[in-house]
């Protein structure tokens, strides 16, 4: 799995990119008097203020544990992720939406479109520098499975609202150019309504998803199912167990917490069965270094 230094490095790459996008949008917008592009101002606007959440809830996730969160801050991440997709549907998605049904009925003819046109492409460039730094990450994390799989089954709140931010800002970006070039051949100032509200809708859409993924994290999931199949196969191999009868593995941030209910191979006395748990847990944790705390249980039946 990437680890907390890798998503920093995506979060940086899209703060970065969506500082200089914002800017030239929003000269871009009000030089052409687009609705498409004011949307996409807001839209870039409303990331910038995302990473900064996301890095803030990295920064608290890190705290150590102390009595009153004896399991540490880990969860913080997934708070500040889960506003952050609230962010991106009342922020950018809502405002889109009524931006454009607002300028459906009475559209405004665009000036300077060629504006518009040029900061777009120079928008998509950025955000593409951004969303292969993003894709990098997730290619470490998600191993052999689809997008779509790493998606639903990620632990990474922030890795994955990156992406989807990356991807929301990539099309939306592209509809914007379609929505202004489609209004200059025409000479009809529709399609730039159009344009606003489908980047709307489609800010509303991952912001959704987004949330789903990231409430599911804050209920409390367990680690990644590639990483706790893995655990599971490593303790039945091991010559001290002799069965594993269940494993249970909590997420919390970038810490996991393991908890194991074995019967033990002939371990014999209480200080040979104490040595052989002791042994096991220390390989396992080397093995795990993710893994921040962990309880073994030996028994004879589950």
């Amino acid at each position: 799995m990437s680890g907390d230094g890798d998503s920093t490095r995506a979060i940086l790459f899209a703060l970065g990119a969506n500082l200089a996008i914002t800017v030239a949008k929003g000269l871009a917008a009000f030089a052409s008097g687009s609705g498409a592009m004011l949307a996409e101002t807001v839209h870039s606007f409303a990331d910038c203020g995302n990473q900064g959440l996301l890095l803030l809830g990295m920064k608290q996730a890190r705290r150590p544990a102390s009595p009153d969160y004896p399991l540490g801050y880990g969860k913080a991440i997934y708070f500040w992720s889960f506003l952050v997709a609230v962010m991106l549907f009342s922020v950018g998605g809502m405002f889109s939406l009524y931006e454009g049904i607002h300028k459906l009925p009475h559209p405004e003819p665009l000036s300077s479109w060629w504006w518009a046109v040029g900061v777009l492409a120079f928008s998509i460039v950025a955000e593409s520098i951004s969303m292969r730094a993003c894709v990098a990450e997730v290619n470490k994390a998600r191993g052999t499975r689809t997008f779509a799989q790493w998606f639903r089954e990620s632990r990474q709140a922030e890795l994955l609202v990156i992406f989807g931010e990356d991807l929301a800002a990539l099309v939306g970006l592209t509809f914007a150019l379609l929505a202004i070039v489609a209004s200059v051949v025409t000479g009809n100032p529709l399609w730039d309504a159009v344009g606003t509200v489908m980047i709307g809708a489609l800010l509303i859409v991952v912001a959704v998803f987004v949330a789903i993924e990231v409430k599911a994290m804050l209920i409390g999931q367990s680690a990644d199912p590639i990483v706790s199949q893995d655990m599971r196969r490593y303790l039945e191999q091991r010559p001290e167990i002799a069965r594993v009868f269940n494993l249970i593995t909590l997420q919390l941030g970038n810490d996991v917490m393991v908890s194991a209910k074995v019967e033990m191979a002939g371990a014999g006395t209480a200080p040979a069965l104490i040595d052989c748990i002791n042994r096991v847990e220390a390989d396992f944790r080397q093995r795990y270094p993710q893994v921040r705390w962990s309880f073994f249980e030996p028994d004879k039946q589950d």
